[in-house]
């Protein structure tokens, strides 16, 4: 498919990102949705089963299950394996502490299953400070039960300033667990606002980012990384943003946002309990119409490297207080955005 179809939007998302709870046992500091509470009106079980429901009627592929941390949920293995019945594939991201052997046994029965181990450090000492002491033996203890089990995880790491230099080691941890490693993009949302300038890479560091990216095809991004490929070859994926295009996100209280990554009211498009439902937001919401009707303008339109990173993120732009239309604040181009401090 063509960028230009992607840009106008799909029936359905591609990529649904679905936060199904905020409770979380820890209190990681670049937490996209400032997780830690139960929001008190989460969406119940049967309104739950009938989102599912819907995506299955409009044929959604797959699902992103997240938090918060989603197996506090009591009904977390019920929902999933309703997602599942339903011919709806499940991605879901843990910090791994509830997976003892019995979660285990569960994980590794189930087709169409995927899980990501979140973990911003091949070692404690450079993970803990980020997501809280014990957090990377909890880790590990679970990715030793998948393990145990062949069941092929994957660790989900967010590239900042101090794990940059331990992606190498981050791969081969992987590697001996049977998993693969995936890359995010720290972004200045949430609780990731507070840390965005003492957490995100240098321009250095971003610039090697991109060159180790090209050399390792095979590590997901989920297009993390795309105003990146300014530097010249495209990273592998779409390279553009699909906030309302492709990519919607539905928090536990059933609000549907443009992208996981921009979860402030201006950025909803309804909630599932209104008439019309979620499918009814996706398809005829005046916001997500604006987003596949917009391009970002501005000087990045004559940039020559526009076609390949097409304006970058912008939740990026708008938590640190930038228009749409400005530049990405990695842009590698703009001696405002980038980061001028040397790896």
């Amino acid at each position: 498919m063509s960028y230009e179809l992607f840009r106008q939007g799909l029936s359905a998302p591609i990529c649904l990102t679905w936060e199904i709870t905020y409770a979380c046992n820890l209190r990681c500091v670049h937490c996209l949705s400032s997780s830690g509470r139960r929001q008190a009106a989460e969406l119940t079980t049967d309104e739950a089963k009938h989102l599912i429901d819907e995506w299955a009627a409009m044929k959604v592929f797959y699902i992103n299950v997240g938090g918060g941390e989603p197996m506090i949920r009591n009904d977390f293995y019920e929902l999933m394996d309703y997602s599942l019945a339903k011919g709806i594939g499940v991605k879901f991201s843990t910090n791994g502490h509830l997976i003892d052997d019995a979660a285990a046994v569960w994980i590794a029965s189930r087709d169409y299953l995927d899980v990501q181990i979140s973990l911003d450090g091949a070692t404690a000492e450079t993970n803990d400070p980020v997501r809280g002491n014990g957090s990377y033996a909890s880790a590990c203890r679970a990715m030793e039960r998948l393990a145990q089990r062949r069941f092929p995880f994957k660790i989900n790491a967010t590239v900042t300033r101090h794990n940059f230099p331990e992606i190498d080691a981050l791969a081969a941890l992987a590697q001996g667990y049977g998993a693969e490693l995936r890359l995010t993009r720290l972004r200045p949302t949430g609780r990731g606002r507070e840390v965005w300038e003492d957490l995100r890479p240098t321009r250095m560091q971003n610039q090697q980012l991109y060159q180790w990216l090209l050399k390792h095809p095979e590590v997901p991004t989920g297009d993390s990384f795309f105003h990146l490929s300014a530097y010249g070859q495209p990273i592998a994926g779409l390279n553009m943003c699909g906030a309302g295009r492709i990519v919607c996100c539905v928090d536990p209280v059933g609000e549907v946002y443009a992208c996981p990554f921009m979860l402030a009211p201006e950025f909803s498009g309804g909630n599932v309990r209104r008439p019309g439902g979620f499918t009814g937001i996706w398809r005829t919401a005046p916001l997500f119409a604006h987003l596949r009707d917009w391009q970002v303008g501005g000087g990045c339109q004559t940039c020559n490297a526009y076609d390949k990173c097409h304006g970058g993120c912008i939740a990026a732009k708008h938590f640190t207080s930038r228009l749409p239309d400005a530049p990405d604040p990695d842009c590698i181009f703009d001696p405002v955005s980038s980061v001028a401090v040397v790896a």
